[in-house]
């Protein structure tokens, strides 16, 4: 099972990687997310949209109606150019604690 407040933290800048690829709805995220994981990540609406709704909220992504291929109305996403900005700091900074975490795991394995 994976730790809520770690899939949480990491929401913002997958979404962001996500959308920067094009435009996409929810429940496209979603089946993304489950597919790169491997079925390791599971999402649920009840995650996703209101991460969703912050992005936009604070400028980094953007959502219009459209029209689907079954003609039903779909939210779709697309990220901004503050969205792009945004997420090359995340990714800095998500590599900035990968890097940290490896350097104690391998320190911890030297010292079992």
């Amino acid at each position: 099972m994976q730790s809520k407040t770690l899939i949480a933290a990491a929401a913002k800048p997958i979404i962001l990687s996500i959308l920067k690829g094009g435009e996409n709805h929810g429940y496209q995220i979603v089946k993304r997310v489950r597919e790169e994981s491997g079925g390791t990540l599971e999402w649920s609406s009840s995650l996703l949209y209101p991460v969703m709704h912050r992005l936009e909220k604070d400028g980094l992504i953007r959502s219009k109606w459209k029209l689907s291929e079954k003609g039903r109305m779909r939210r779709c996403y697309m990220i901004t150019d503050a969205g792009r900005k945004e997420l090359a700091v995340e990714t800095e900074r998500w590599d900035n604690v990968h890097n940290v975490l490896r350097k104690f795991l391998r320190t911890a394995d030297i010292s079992a």
